[in-house]
């Protein structure tokens, strides 16, 4: 798959008059989404959430207390959408420890996740986290738990395999550095980095590492 260089032709489809609540926030969430992706973080406003959700500046405020609560809600959204991918798996008695892990890596370059839309707006958010408390909070809530969750499938790994050496910690946080590193090259390189390089390449590594358990994938 490859991200082209354009935005979404997402737009908002409005619920009906008497949408639930919940409804709206989704719906102001998305917009969020979108104007970052289009406008960056420094660049989206309240009205044009508004303008790009087609409802009135009096919902929003309803909904959500200011802009930075707006924000917030937004990124645990996104981190929200993320946990549901990974751990889709986990659950299900019939796989391995190696096929759950594997099952979090895809997860990371699955369309509705990697796409230059949403990538856009995760570093939009990872660039504000330097000096923002909250988004950091936020963040490691949302890393630490799959990071925990991929320590211990690769401590399974490793004891199942017999394998010497090996640290399921430093493994675990190598992955998260590769996650970070590849989706940023898809975001920059979208005609000659894809989604499907970055899953691969993890593929290999994992494969290295774990040679009685993972084949390359080339």
């Amino acid at each position: 798959m490859v991200i082209s260089n354009t935005h979404s032709s997402w737009e908002a489809k409005s619920p009906p008059r008497t949408a639930p609540p919940e409804m709206r926030r989704a719906q102001l969430i998305e917009a969020t989404i979108e104007s970052i992706s289009r406008y960056g973080i420094a660049g989206t406003t309240m009205k044009k959430v508004t303008g790009i959700a087609g409802l009135s500046m009096g919902i929003v405020n309803f909904h959500f207390q200011n802009k930075e609560t707006l924000f917030q809600e937004t990124l645990r959204y996104l981190g929200q959408e993320h946990r549901n991918h990974w751990r889709k798996g986990l659950k299900d008695q019939r796989l391995t420890p190696t096929d759950k892990l594997l099952g979090i890596v895809d997860a990371h370059f699955h369309p509705d996740i990697c796409n230059r839309r949403k990538l856009t707006v995760w570093f939009g958010f990872y660039g504000e986290a330097a000096y923002r408390a909250a988004y950091r909070k936020i963040m490691s809530e949302i890393d630490n738990e799959r990071w925990e969750m991929s320590a211990e499938l690769i401590d399974q790994i490793i004891k199942d395999g017999g394998y010497e050496g090996l640290a399921a910690e430093e493994i675990s946080d190598t992955l998260e550095g590769l996650y970070d590193g590849f989706c940023l090259n898809i975001l920059m390189y979208p005609g000659t980095f894809t989604p499907s390089d970055a899953r691969e390449r993890i593929h290999d590594y994992l494969a290295g590492t774990f040679p009685r358990h993972i084949q390359r994938t080339s």
